[in-house]
Formats: C-alpha cells, structure tokens, sequence
C-alpha cells in the first residue's frame, strides 16, 4: 500500500483508527474549510473584492444516497444547519484565470477519482453549480489542475503576477461552505526549493489557510494571483503555494505524474521507494481523465507490491533463516486467525490475537482483533442457520460482524451504529498460493467515500475473515495488497464433526489440502483420518464419536522432505466436546535445523530418546492425566519426521488405563512420511 504513518496496536485503538477513516474522511483527504462570514483585510482595495468573489469558487461533489441501516434513526438535527441541509460536501477552492478556464488543485480534484461522491463540480457564492467540462492540465506533483466548465459563468478572470516579490503582503482566499469569501492576510516570506529534485520554488507565505483553501488563490495586494494554495507547514504556521508561472508554462493538453511514492506492505516494516512518471493526453471529460489515471497508476501500484515483495524475496516467509522459528514450531491450535509478521530482528512470527469477542444466538459468536492495518475475525456459526446458505450469505456474515460495533457513524457528539449494509456492491474469489479459497466482498460506505474490503475463508464452523476499511481512492491497492496477504494468514481447521460432515460436503469450500484428506465417521461407531503423510481410526472404546465432537486439524507451514515449504497438517485434534476434558492427538515433529536454539534441539532429543513426558508414562497437570509417546516411525530412529501421541483424560487415572488407551490409539495409527 502507498505509504502512511501511524500504526494500530490493539481492538480499540483499531477501531478508533477504522472510525477515524469512515467518519472523519473529510479531514483525512484535506476537506476541512475555514468558517465565518465573508471578511478581507483592510488594506486589500473594497473595490477588488466583487471581482474576487466572483472569480472564486467552491469545489464541491455530491452527497450520495445513504444505503446503510442504522440502530436509530439518524439525530442529523445535532449537525449545523448548512451542513445537514447541503446538498454536497465542499471539498476545496478553485479560481478563474482566464476564458472559462479555472484552476484548482490535483489532491482536491483527485477526491473524485474512485469516488463514490459525485463527480468534482464548482459552486458559486449564489449556489449554483457548474459541472466540469474537460481536463486541460494537470500535474500530480506540482498538485494542480485546469479545466472547463460545461456551462461556465460570465465573470471576470483573476489578473497574474508571475514575478512577485519577497517581503510583500499577501491574501489566501477560501471559499468556505458557500457562505463567502474569506481572505486572510500575511506576508510572502521566502522560496523553498520542492523536496524531490528542486525543479521549482514553492512560495512559503504566513497568512492562514485552512485545508478548505486548497486550490484557491493567493493574491498580491493588488489582488493578482501569485501562486494556488496547497498545503500546509506541519511544524510551523507557514504555508505553500504553487507559483502560478509553474501553472502557465505548463505544457497544454497533457497530464504529467513525476512524483516520488513509497509502498509498504503490512508484515513487514521495509519500504520501497519509486517514482510514478508519465503522462497522458488531454482534454478529456472528467470520467475519461479517472479512467486514464487509473490505466497509468493501477500497473504502477501492481509493479511497486511485486518490486517489494522480490526485493524481500531472500528473507520473505517462508524463504531465510528467520523463518525457522515458525516452520518448525508446530501449529497454533487456536481458531483466531493469524497474521505472520516479521520482527525487527528479521524473526517471522504470528501476530494478531482476539481481543473482542460478541455472542449470538444458537452458540455462535464473533471474535475479534486488529492485526497491523487490518481486522481478523472469527465466526463461528450460529447452530439454526442452515449450513446450505451460511457459506453463500455475505449480507448475513457482515451484519453479524457488525455486532462488534467496529463501524459507527458520527452525527455530532453520537456515534449511530450501523447495523447492515446490505448485499455487497460486488463478489469475488481468490485462491492463495496455499490453495486455499476465499471468498471476496465489497460494501461501499457511500457517506464515507470509502469501503469495506472483506477475505473471508470458509472454515468447518464458519469463517476466518482478513478485513479493511478504505478510502475509495484506495480500492485497487487496497484489493491487491490484500490479495498477497491471504498468503501469510496462519489458522487450523475447528468444528464439531457434524459441522466438518455439512463442510466436507461442499467440496468448494475446501482448500485444496484438504481435498487430499479423507475423513470419515460414524457417530456411535468409528471415526478415521487418512492423508498421505498420518492414517488413523479409533472406536469409542477409545474415545466417545458423536455429532459434538470436536475436529481440529492444525494446519501449518513446515518444508517437506525434499525442501519444499507446503501448508498441510501439523496436528490432528479429537475430542469428546468443547470443554476438552477428554482428547487424543497425533502431533507431527521435525528435526530442526542448526541455526535455531536449544529449545529447538533438546525438545527433539527429548522426543527421539523418548524422554519423559514421551515415554508412555501417566502424569498429573492441571486436574488431567495425560499420556504420550513416540509413534514408531517406519523407518527405524534416523527418521527426520516423527509424530506424538497423546491421550489426556480429566482427573486422576491410572497408569493401566492410559497405557491401554495410548495403545489402543498407537494401534491404529500407520506414519507415511520419512
């Protein structure tokens, strides 16, 4: 994703950080705009200000139709008059500077690119507005923008100053909510060189300009336009403008991006620096200048997150020796699904954990957490919805997610949770390099400008879900940095065996090692597992087999015999119920290699010497008796793969009968693998 500071530890500050993005895009995308009645300093000449009024415009985009459900009605009464009853959001400033031909800037004529608003229009101190003919000029990196109106007013252009000097007084003017021009003076102070390459000058000037003066002009004292207001100083209280002879030399009829850009993808902190250049052919209608932006900067993202990730490609899970640690750990058993990061010592590991956790009727519930810029969740499926629709129902999965509270709108002091936001406005699928198939959703958040972007993975009792919330500007780098992340998703396969009996049956569901598995059971009777790596069956006398017995396989990474990093079974857990008290496991173990630790080697001397707890002897912990050992391998002891059994029962029991349960478990399982 293009680069931005800040970082999300935690559920709420996640939260805050995704609620910040939905109810405050306004301010995110420079929207902000100075208030108060129409006003100009004394010394600027009364006579130039109809001119100046009449020259300056609003930048303003339509508000779209609100398709959301909300758990009230909306209090828009709490909001100020103007704003609830405006028809558009203001967005910016633009000017005239000649024959229907006006400026503004690119960052506020770029809020309509991917907008879910309307289309950038111009609105005049009386309210009418004026929609954009063509695109005339355009330049990313000095930020600005010319163009035509359809059906342009008669007034009277700005006069230019192409020359002006240091020290002189000057006027930025805004054009804020429609209720006039506000001019605030200040002095042209100096000339600083652009950060990039120092191609121009910026001018750096001290009157106060609010975001609502992006786009808008800054004027001499004789009211001539010398530069169009950017942005703003960080530290100090001074601003920049655009000179406006970088304006007028700019070449006509054509669109120029050169700007410096850096990429960063979420589980790790290094970054790639490019260049995004081109250019393209003008005029064009505003929707042919979005599409051929997009034609130019959708491959350069896709390039930028393909540079990185080969760039990293050395020591990106599961390739380099910090990868180690993970690959031979063995699997997580927990159902929350994980994010696998990498440290800043070069480390990979798991990050992500749940920190929420909703009920819903019928034992199911909604568990989540933040994971980087991204929300995990989850969802276990509540028993009386029918497993044929659950897994082909996004409208139901996102407003049983919404029960979380993570999506709140602010109307004044109160934050109105949404409750649904209907159907996805668009459906996919993506597979992983792991073979795993997700399921792709999309709801626009038309208030917001901005989506919710949802990788749901079908699991035996619901889903594991990777979720963000974006800008629409972002959709596309949004779509393709989550597309590359579902491959470093880290999660076992849970569910009551009458849940993995309804998702075995849909074979699209399952991710394609799975496909490789045959499960099979019997309630009452028997219950076998066979793969290409571990079989086993077992009976009841062994262990109770009924529709609420729980299955968890615990998928991971680890390398095959031959190299090959693969995602398949580390772990295959049965128990009688969901309180644990009585399960066996079968846990594959692998020699680990030098450079990890000696936890790493005297665990596996502990397993190949069959050391205690792996030698077959009962023990007590935390009010259960447990039993392990050492499946024989097939080969002899110089195997570099073995497995564990293990046999827990609540309570105190005898060595005896967990000996004679371990043995009736050892007996019917056969290891395939070297």
């Amino acid at each position: 994703m293009i680069f931005s500071n800040g970082s999300t530890q935690g559920w709420n500050a996640g939260a805050r950080r995704f609620a910040r993005i939905l109810t405050c895009c306004l301010l995110a995308t420079g929207l902000w705009l100075a208030a108060g009645a129409a006003r100009a300093d004394a010394t600027l000449n009364p006579s130039l200000l109809p001119e100046i009024q009449s020259a300056t415009f609003e930048v303003v985009a339509a508000k779209p139709a609100d398709t959301l459900t909300y758990e009230k009605p909306l209090p828009m009464d709490l909001l100020p008059y103007q704003e609830r009853t405006d028809k558009y959001y203001s967005v910016g400033t633009a000017f005239a500077i000649g024959p229907n031909t006006y400026v503004t800037a690119a960052h506020v004529f770029m809020v309509g690119y991917q907008s879910l608003w309307g289309a950038p229009e111009l609105r005049d101190a009386s309210g009418k507005v004026y929609a954009i003919d063509k695109v005339e000029k355009f330049a990313l990196r000095r930020d600005f923008v010319v163009f035509s109106l359809k059906d342009p007013p008669k007034v009277s252009p700005l006069a230019v100053d192409t020359k002006p000097a240091l020290n002189q007084v000057v006027y930025s003017v805004g054009n804020a909510l429609g209720t006039g021009v506000v001019i605030r003076n200040g002095l042209y102070t100096s000339n600083t060189p652009e950060d990039q390459d120092g191609q121009w000058k910026w001018i750096r000037f001290s009157a106060a300009a609010s975001p609502g003066n992006s786009g808008g002009p800054l004027l001499d004292q004789n009211g001539k336009v010398i530069g169009v207001v950017l942005m703003k100083s960080p530290n100090e209280n001074l601003n920049y403008a655009l000179p406006m002879s970088e304006v007028l030399d700019a070449p006509r009829d054509l669109a120029r991006f050169d700007k410096r850009l850096a990429y960063q993808f979420d589980v790790f902190d290094s970054t790639l620096s490019g260049v995004f250049k081109g250019e393209f052919k003008l005029p064009l209608s505003v929707s042919d200048f979005f599409a051929a932006y997009a034609n130019a900067f959708h491959p350069y993202l896709a390039s930028q997150l393909k540079a990185l990730l080969a760039q990293q490609s050395a020591n990106l899970f599961p390739n380099g020796n910090g990868s180690h640690q993970l690959l031979y750990s063995g699997p997580s058993m927990d159902d929350f699904p994980q994010l696998v990061t990498r440290n800043s010592d070069g480390v990979w590991t798991t990050s992500g954990r749940s920190t929420i956790r909703i009920t819903l009727p019928a034992n199911g519930y909604v568990a989540g957490g933040v994971a980087a810029q991204n929300i995990l969740f989850h969802l276990r499926k509540p028993d009386d919805i029918p497993d044929a629709t659950f897994h082909h129902d996004p409208k139901g999965v996102m407003d049983m997610l919404l029960k979380t509270g993570f999506l709140k709108r602010a109307i004044g002091p109160e934050r109105i949770l949404v409750t649904s936001l209907g159907n996805p406005g668009s459906t996919g699928t993506w597979s992983d390099r792991w073979g795993r198939h997700w399921q792709v959703w999309r709801w626009p958040v038309p208030y917001a400008n901005g989506y919710v972007n949802l990788f749901a993975l079908p699991v035996p009792d619901g889903y594991a879900i990777l979720m963000r919330i974006e800008p629409a500007t972002s959709k596309y780098d949004t779509a393709i940095n989550m597309q590359a992340l579902t491959d470093f998703v880290s999660l076992p396969y849970d569910g009551t065996l009458a849940q993995w009996k309804a998702f075995l049956a849909d074979p699209k569901l399952l991710p394609d090692a799975l496909r490789n598995i045959h499960i099979a059971f019997d309630y009452g009777k028997d219950f076998s597992y066979d793969s290409s790596r571990l079989s086993f069956s077992l009976t009841p006398d062994l262990q109770k087999i009924d529709a609420g017995s729980v299955l968890t396989l615990g998928f991971t990474f680890f390398p095959d015999p031959d190299g090959k990093i693969v995602w398949d079974v580390g772990q295959v857990w049965l128990a009688e119920d969901n309180h644990d008290h009585h399960w066996i496991s079968l846990l594959r173990n692998q020699a680990p290699p030098a450079d990890l630790d000696d936890n790493y080697q005297s665990f596996w001397k502990k397993i190949t010497g069959r050391r205690h707890p792996y030698d077959a002897q009962a023990y007590s912990e935390n009010d259960m008796t447990k039993i392990n050992a050492v499946v024989p391998p097939p080969h002899g002891d110089k195997a570099s793969v073995l497995y564990t059994a293990y046999v827990y029962q609540p309570g105190t029991q005898p060595q005896a009968e967990m000996k004679q349960k371990l043995d009736a478990l050892l007996k019917g399982v056969k290891v395939k693998e070297q």
